[in-house]
């Protein structure tokens, strides 16, 4: 017995310092994690619970890259994040318990087409359209907790063609690593290879063919996006 036709590679991560691949399980998402961009976006932070979203795991860009400006927008969005990559599963996992399941630390750029999420919030609907498409997780490499420990404070910044759009701290974040970790684990089992976008700060805005999109994080370094053509 055999497949009917080749499975699909496995999408990677890589790692700081190493020629060591990470593989990429599933890629959770949490909105509106810091209170100054929950506003921007027209929500009062200190009323809902953090949610959930997901991205397909093959839609990992790496540092470097040039991604093409996607079909079906014209409101393609940058959001500067903190990655955290799972490396032990659990299930129910205690919040005191949480960060020993974290293998590491990324800094990641989540690409929205700010348009299609604004109409599927309005209509009542998921945002996949919005949030899951090709090549809209831009993900650097991934620093071992072992090397960096648990970052919980200390810059988060984006700058498009030299501007700065977005700045604040880890510290501004309303659920910490860990809570996020427990908290998800109780909706499901949590794997290695399960990587978390811990949601972005104020500043959120437009990108354009020809921008350079640099986003980092102190003791995280930096990752470049160009963006290209429209596909």
């Amino acid at each position: 017995m055999g497949y009917v036709f080749d499975p699909m590679p496995t999408p990677i991560l890589a790692v700081a310092g190493s020629d060591d691949l990470l593989p990429v399980r599933r890629i959770f998402c949490v909105g509106r994690n810091y209170a100054a961009h929950a506003r921007e976006m027209g929500r009062d932070p200190d009323r809902e619970p953090p949610f959930f979203f997901t991205k397909p795991a093959d839609a990992v860009v790496h540092d470097g890259e040039t991604v093409n400006y996607p079909p079906e927008t014209e409101n393609l969005h940058y959001e500067a994040e903190l990655v955290a990559v799972i490396g032990k599963g659990g299930r129910n996992i205690a919040q005191a318990d949480a960060l020993d399941h974290v293998w590491g630390y990324a800094v990641g750029n989540d690409l929205t087409r700010r348009d299609l999420q604004f109409q599927a919030r309005e209509l009542g609907r998921p945002w996949d359209w919005g949030k899951a498409f090709d090549r809209s997780a831009v993900i650097g490499p991934v620093h071992p907790v072992a090397d960096i420990g648990h970052p919980d404070r200390g810059e988060i910044r984006l700058e498009v063609n030299g501007e700065v759009k977005q700045q604040a701290d880890l510290s501004e974040m309303i659920w910490s690593t860990s809570e996020i970790v427990s908290l998800l684990s109780r909706s499901m089992t949590i794997k290695p290879g399960d990587v978390i976008m811990t949601g972005t700060p104020a500043g959120v805005g437009p990108l354009v063919e020809g921008d350079v999109c640099v986003a980092s994080i102190e003791g995280l370094g930096e990752l470049t996006t160009r963006i290209g053509p429209r596909v």
